[in-house]
C-alpha cells in the first residue's frame, strides 16, 4: 500500500492545488458560488471537478492492484502516466473551454489507465479463481 499511497499524496496535492485556483479565481471575480459566467472560472471548476470525479476511481484500482501484489514497476507506470494525464488535461482545460491537445491527450490517457486496471483486476480475478481455483 506503499506505493498507492505515495500516488494518492500526489493526487491530494494536485486536487489542492487546483481547489485553490477555484478559490482565488471566485476571489478575483468576486463570486462566491459557481462562476458567474466567466470562462476562466468555469473552466478552473470543471478542472477541479474533473480530477476529482475520476482520480478515486483509478486511486482504488491501483490499491486492489497492489493489494493483488501486482507488479511495484506496473503500478508506478500506471500512477505516474495518470498523474501526467491529470497534470495534461488541467492545463489543457484551464486554457479553453474547447477541445485542446493537453485536454484530449489527458482525458485519454486518464480512461487508458482506467481500463489497464481495470482489465489487469478482471485478468487477476480470472487467473486465481477459474484457472488456477487451487491457489484461490
Amino acid at each position: 500500500m506503499r506505493i498507492t499511497g505515495l500516488y494518492a499524496a500526489l493526487f491530494a496535492l494536485l486536487v489542492i492545488g487546483l481547489a485553490l485556483r477555484v478559490m482565488l479565481l471566485r476571489r478575483r471575480n468576486g463570486l462566491g458560488l459557481g462562476d458567474g459566467g466567466n470562462r476562466s472560472v468555469a473552466c478552473a471548476i470543471r478542472a477541479h471537478g474533473n480530477a476529482a470525479e475520476y482520480v478515486p476511481l483509478a486511486l482504488l484500482l491501483m490499491l486492489v492492484l497492489e493489494l493483488n501484489q501486482t507488479w511495484p514497476w506496473l503500478l508506478h507506470a500506471f500512477g505516474i502516466v495518470l498523474l501526467l494525464a491529470r497534470l495534461y488535461h488541467a492545463q489543457g482545460l484551464s486554457k479553453t473551454p474547447g477541445s485542446s491537445p493537453g485536454r484530449t491527450v489527458g482525458a485519454a490517457a486518464t480512461l487508458l489507465v482506467i481500463l489497464a486496471m481495470a482489465l489487469l483486476l478482471l485478468w487477476q480475478y480470472v487467473a486465481i479463481h477459474l484457472l488456477l481455483p487451487g491457489l484461490a
